[in-house]
C-alpha cells in the first residue's frame, strides 16, 4: 500500500520541464529524509535526488545541474523540478520518504532506507 502520492508527470517534448510534487495524504510525519527514484522498464530503480531534513541534497550524475529537490516543510510536500529532459529520462518515477535517517542516503542514492513509497507518476520525454 502506498503511503505517498507523486504528481506532475506526463509527456514532454525534449528540452522541456516538468515539476513532479510528493505528498503525503493522512500523514503528518516529519520526514527526515525525502528522495526520488526512477525505474524503466526491466531494469532497477534508481535514487536521482535526495534531501535531507536540513536541507542537504545529493543528485545522480545523470541528473546534476538539470533536476532540482527541494521541500515545503509548512505543507509537508516535497518538489522535484526537472528542466532540460530528454528522451533517457523517460521512465516512472517514484518518491519515497524516511523518518529516521538521511545520511546513508546522500552519500549512495540507495533505496534500502526508505520505508515509505509512492505509487509511481509516468514521465515520457520525445525527441
Amino acid at each position: 500500500q502506498a503511503q505517498l502520492e507523486e504528481t506532475g508527470g506526463g509527456s514532454v517534448q525534449a528540452g522541456g520541464s516538468l515539476r513532479l510534487s510528493c505528498t503525503a495524504p493522512g500523514y503528518t510525519i516529519n520526514w527526515t529524509c525525502m528522495g526520488w527514484f526512477r525505474q524503466v522498464a526491466g531494469n532497477q530503480r534508481v535514487g536521482i535526488a535526495v534531501i535531507a531534513n536540513d536541507g542537504t541534497t545529493s543528485y545522480a550524475d545523470s541528473v546534476k545541474g538539470r533536476f532540482a529537490i527541494s521541500k515545503d516543510n509548512a505543507k509537508n510536500i516535497f518538489y522535484l523540478q526537472m528542466n532540460s529532459l530528454q528522451p533517457e529520462d523517460t521512465a516512472m518515477y517514484y518518491c519515497a520518504a524516511n523518518p529516521f535517517t538521511c545520511l546513508d542516503s546522500i552519500e549512495t542514492l540507495a533505496s534500502r532506507n526508505f520505508g515509505y513509497w509512492g505509487r509511481g507518476t509516468q514521465v515520457t520525454v520525445s525527441s
